[in-house]
């Protein structure tokens, strides 16, 4: 039986890779049918899922994948925009070569992802970028809220996005680890300015219409060691 924390997991991917998309209704029933689980084991799931505003719960509703607002939107990656540069210094301080083999090699998946048109797995890929990068700078609580944002932003991207949200020849991520690498601060922290601002740029506001889900289908595959 999966665990709830994999059940989690296998949610909000679903949600970030727009395989949900926002405006979906996310029925207890079914959801419990296709993992196999209790509705409360269910309902507990979509609660954590509403406290990070991936899903939102409306009473005598039930719950559905959160659209995002145009303010919200932009209020998440603004406050990216103020905070990610903030880190920069200590992610610099603390950077090795064993850091570049790292970020370089998670590059490479990124740009093979584009590259085969998997769009929403380039969306996750260049989340788990920026939040890895803010773990470099040691201090967890800043680190762990930018994760969130991060996955926020996925969710921004993946309803209001194009390619050019995740793929950018100016805007290269190999560009700022070779900042890194040279050590060179000031120029990082201008490059991490003007990326998520080109970001922020590249969002349309549209909204998605409701679609009826398959969860038995989606979730058919899904099992506790497929979480990466």
């Amino acid at each position: 039986m999966p665990t709830d924390e994999h059940i989690y997991q296998q949610m909000r991917n679903a949600i970030v890779e727009h395989q949900l998309i926002p405006g979906t209704r996310l029925p207890e029933d079914k959801l419990s049918d296709a993992f196999g689980v209790s509705r409360t084991v269910t309902r507990k799931v979509l609660q954590r899922l509403a406290l990070e505003r991936f899903v939102t719960l409306q009473a005598n509703k039930g719950a559905f994948v959160t659209q995002p607002t145009e303010k919200e939107s932009l209020d998440v990656l603004n406050t990216r925009i103020m905070l990610e540069p903030l880190l920069i210094p200590a992610i610099v301080a603390n950077w090795s070569d064993a850091h570049s083999h790292r970020f370089r090699a998670m590059i490479k998946q990124e740009n093979q992802a584009n590259a085969n048109h998997q769009h929403e797995q380039a969306i996750q890929l260049t989340a788990r970028f920026h939040f890895e990068l803010a773990y470099l700078a040691d201090n967890a609580i800043m680190a762990n809220y930018i994760e969130q944002l991060c996955y926020r932003s996925s969710l921004i991207i993946a309803a209001y996005g194009s390619h050019s949200s995740v793929s950018c020849d100016c805007d290269d991520h190999a560009q700022l680890i070779s900042l890194f690498e040279q050590q060179d601060t000031v120029a990082a922290q201008d490059w991490m300015v003007r990326h998520l601002d080109n970001i922020k740029a590249s969002i349309q506001f549209e909204k998605d219409a409701s679609v009826d889900v398959d969860f038995q289908a989606l979730f058919a595959h899904s099992t506790p060691y497929a979480i990466q």
